[in-house]
């Protein structure tokens, strides 16, 4: 029996392909993989720094003081972005209820249909209701008074 070591340029490839799809679907801790870095993932990467900075030659203030106002940066404009998307849906939800009682035109697929609105739902993706069918927001091709 001949046994070879080595593996062929293809065999290669084949097996990395197969180790890298199989990697991308392990989590590690409960957590999969993700391809930003959130404020908890940098705070952990500052804390390892400063646990395995050298003792002879520490980090400097300056340093230090970048790297917590880079932090402070992102926990802001995280809190930002979550803000933006309360305000987005409440204009939607503000937008929806001023067409209550209105003549519309809806897309409903390749029919446009016409007819008053006669509820609305709130929330992240608004809803309302003409001719007894519910349709979204975005549906509403124009408005009549």
């Amino acid at each position: 029996m001949d046994f070879q070591a080595s593996m062929t340029a293809v065999n290669q490839a084949q097996v990395s392909m197969q180790v890298d799809s199989f990697n991308k679907t392990l989590a590690v801790n409960g957590r999969s993989a993700d391809p930003q870095l959130g404020k908890d993932d940098f705070l952990k990467l500052l804390i390892t720094q400063l646990a395995n900075q050298d003792p002879t030659s520490p980090m400097q203030n300056t340093e230090f003081i970048a790297q917590m106002a880079q932090f402070s940066s992102l926990e802001q404009i995280t809190n930002m972005s979550t803000e933006f998307g309360k305000l987005s849906s409440a204009l939607s939800s503000s937008q929806a209820m001023n067409t209550v009682g209105h003549t519309v035109e809806i897309q409903a697929g390749d029919n446009i249909e016409t007819g008053v609105v006669e509820a609305v739902t709130t929330g992240a993706n608004p809803q309302v209701m003409v001719n007894g069918n519910v349709y979204e927001l975005k549906q509403i091709q124009k408005i009549f008074k």
